[in-house]
């Protein structure tokens, strides 16, 4: 199965057939038939919204959704974690909403991350239904239109004095096509890695939607934009500003924090513990490449690699064979390997990496950060936030 996600992932980023083997070249009638249905339904629900015979629901505090026109690796789940972190300092209780999809490794680490503090994260493919759970709980408050934002911006110290329990804002993780529920502000994220592909529609392409849909997006993300060339960059703003040329867009990266090892997690280790070091990464995430490149630049001795399709849990076999890799490794260096694995990952099930032992297995922490461009930046990023919550 592994083998066959990662050929239609392939098929869907290959602009040229002259470099598909026979496989790829088997697959593709069924992939252009799907791609069709797909379209087809895309359209039908879309109309189905459109002329109101699908109702869309409104909640009683703004909402900010993050999502994208592609499959994986887009920075999504960071994203509303940093939004929701920003709204935090200014004293407002945010909810995030998430699907939990696929064992629900996202949620596990924002709930990890956010314990203890005012965001909220509540889980279900019904939004809806699981933010009213949390207004009945906790209750909610609509500051737009109040000077309450006003000041708070002005003195982020007052955050930690005029927060309360009540919700203030919901941020919509992996939102763009969960059309049912109203939103306030719309933002796109874009892999720069791997923005569009071959431009076609799931599953023969990696297109959710046709790119017209960034019309409706009022703010987009080029994410992992430190890892791709200047060139691309300008192509991607070109391809954006010709379907929407008002919308801002902004430019963010992962940056490495401090690991933790996987039988200790209350201990930050600085990033220098792998230095001089042989590492083997170890990933089921929608952007390895990203991963392994952030790693490198940390600075070990040598680093492998083990990439598996996004959010893939891991199996007794797949560590059977890590562990005959970080022999071989031993073998050639001297010295025992050290693992390398992404928050996702270890959330995903952390119990099955102990299998791994005697081999250390530490867990790279990062951060989202805007990288400031042509006058975008993270204070105009919290501008544009500020204007949502006086409308």
């Amino acid at each position: 199965m592994e083998k066959l996600k990662q050929a239609v992932k392939e098929i869907a980023y290959y602009r040229h057939q002259a470099k598909f083997s026979k496989l790829h070249l088997s697959l593709l009638p069924f992939l252009s038939l799907a791609s069709s249905l797909y379209g087809a339904l895309l359209y039908i629900r879309q109309s189905l919204y459109r002329s109101g015979f699908f109702s869309k629901n409104r909640l009683p505090v703004p909402v900010i959704s993050v999502g994208n026109l592609t499959w994986g690796g887009n920075g999504k789940t960071p994203m509303a974690e940093f939004i929701a972190k920003r709204l935090a300092d200014y004293g407002i209780s945010p909810l995030i909403l998430t699907r939990g999809y696929a064992g629900g490794d996202e949620a596990k680490m924002l709930k990890r991350h956010l314990l203890g503090g005012p965001v909220k994260v509540g889980v279900g493919a019904n939004r809806v239904a699981t933010a009213n759970l949390f207004f009945e709980k906790y209750g909610y408050v609509d500051y737009r239109g109040s000077k309450f934002f006003e000041r708070t911006y002005l003195d982020p110290k007052m955050g930690s004095h005029v927060g309360s329990q009540k919700i203030g804002a919901a941020v919509l993780d992996d939102g763009m096509q969960h059309w049912s529920l109203c939103r306030d502000l719309e933002i796109v994220m874009i892999n720069g890695l791997m923005p569009w592909g071959n431009c076609k529609l799931l599953p023969l392409g990696p297109l959710r939607e046709p790119l017209i849909a960034i019309k409706r997006a009022n703010i987009a993300v080029v994410h992992h934009a430190d890892l791709v060339l200047e060139q691309k960059l300008k192509d991607i703003k070109l391809v954006v500003q010709e379907i929407k040329e008002s919308l801002p867009i902004f430019y963010t990266r992962m940056t490495p924090s401090y690991f933790f090892e996987l039988r200790n997690i209350s201990t930050k280790m600085h990033l220098g513990a792998v230095l001089d070091a042989v590492v083997l990464c170890v990933s089921a995430i929608g952007s390895p490449y990203a991963f392994v490149r952030a790693m490198e630049k940390i600075g070990p001795l040598f680093v492998d690699r083990f990439d598996f399709s996004d959010h893939y849990s891991f199996q007794l076999k797949d560590i059977h064979m890590m562990r005959g890799r970080l022999r071989q490794l031993e073998d050639k260096f001297g010295y025992k390997p050290i693992v390398i694995v992404t928050e996702k990952d270890y959330d995903r099930d952390p119990e099955i990496l102990k299998h791994l032992h005697p081999f250390k297995v530490l867990v790279l922490c990062s951060e989202m950060q805007i990288i400031p461009c042509n006058g975008c930046n993270e204070d105009s990023f919290k501008s544009l936030l500020k204007e949502l919550l006086e409308v």
